[in-house]
């Protein structure tokens, strides 16, 4: 059974040092993809944007700044209130914001309590994971079952 934590919240995009505008978002965890975090920006346009990257590094921003490249987390205060700083960068470009820390970390906790980190491999049958990756797909009737079948270059083959 697949569970899921989400949490709307408002974000703010920073502008400038002195201007930001509020974003709606959805925090967003599946047990089902226990190693991933996915936001989605609602930002006035027919469709939202949408993150994924793994949860671990969101739990480690709330303490310190880690990641690198594309994904990059930090806590901070801004004019007294803690909040985990998000910079995202893409070849679309690039966007820096806020989140209250309170609102993300008790969101993050309900995460931890529904897939210990460390558990998350649980997650994952091998059975059924290996029968996914096995089953034939739509398009796959042409191709034989046996890999080595209708092939005729054993050692009795002739040249």
């Amino acid at each position: 059974m697949q569970t899921v934590v989400e949490r709307e919240l408002e974000m703010q995009l920073v502008l400038s040092p002195e201007r930001s505008i509020p974003v709606p978002a959805r925090l967003a965890y599946r047990s089902a993809d226990p190693y991933a975090v996915h936001i989605t920006f609602h930002v006035g346009s027919d469709t939202p944007v949408q993150w994924t990257f793994a949860r671990e590094l969101l739990v480690e921003g709330v303490f310190r700044p880690c990641g690198h490249g594309d994904v990059r987390i930090w806590p901070t205060k801004v004019s007294g209130r803690s909040v985990i700083c998000l910079a995202l960068s893409s070849p679309d470009g690039d966007a820096l914001l806020e989140a209250p820390s309170a609102v993300v970390s008790a969101w993050l906790d309900r995460t931890l309590r529904v897939v210990a980190p460390g558990a998350e491999h649980e997650q994952f049958s091998l059975d059924d994971g290996l029968s996914r990756l096995l089953a034939p797909a739509a398009g796959d009737e042409g191709w034989p079952r046996d890999p080595g079948a209708g092939r005729d270059d054993g050692p009795d083959a002739t040249a």
